[in-house]
């Protein structure tokens, strides 16, 4: 067994990790996590520090070495810290409130565009023209944000429509006349 080049995942105080096998379960103050490993690598915690080990120094092998680790990890920090991902709307008219669970974007259609918070996840409109999706497991946080965008993504032209806080959008010239 080898683990070379991986860190091994140190675990916080107040977190509990369960290994089955092919199984991890984290539990913390935030939630609990669970996520399927292949049966392949060898997860161990001993003195509050999770080690994953691979059977042999092969591609296939050193790639789900590495991938089992960064999901313990990003599942650890979530139940910790929890993750959220920024949004912004920019346009004239281009506004967002809270409804109930969810949300409503108002984004230059001739309807509003609702959208309903998937269990885990939470939804929050600071301001008119920011969103905050917040959760304790990365993948979901991100494909709910991804989600979001995906109602009116940032054009090339004007720049309108929703971006990531820190999206840079590459802007095109027009036409000249």
């Amino acid at each position: 067994m080898s683990r070379i080049g991986n860190k091994p995942v140190e675990i916080p105080e107040g977190v509990e990790v369960s290994v089955e096998p092919g199984r991890v379960t984290v539990k913390g103050p935030k939630g609990e996590l669970t996520q399927d490993v292949s049966r392949d690598m060898t997860v161990e915690v001993e003195d509050g520090v999770l080690t994953v080990a691979r059977p042999t120094d092969r591609g296939p092998h050193r790639a789900l070495h590495g991938l089992t680790r960064s999901l313990i990890q990003n599942m650890v920090v979530g139940v910790t810290e929890g993750y959220e991902k920024h949004l912004e709307l920019q346009g004239v008219g281009y506004r967002a409130q809270s409804k109930g669970k969810g949300i409503e974007l108002a984004l230059g259609y001739s309807h509003p565009v609702p959208i309903e918070a998937p269990e885990g996840i939470e939804l929050e409109v600071p301001e008119p023209t920011a969103i905050v999706v917040r959760g304790i497991d990365k993948q979901q946080v991100g494909q709910v944000a991804a989600n979001i965008r995906d109602k009116r993504p940032p054009e090339p032209y004007k720049g309108k429509g929703i971006r990531y806080l820190d999206e840079r959008v590459l802007r095109k010239v027009g036409k000249r006349v």
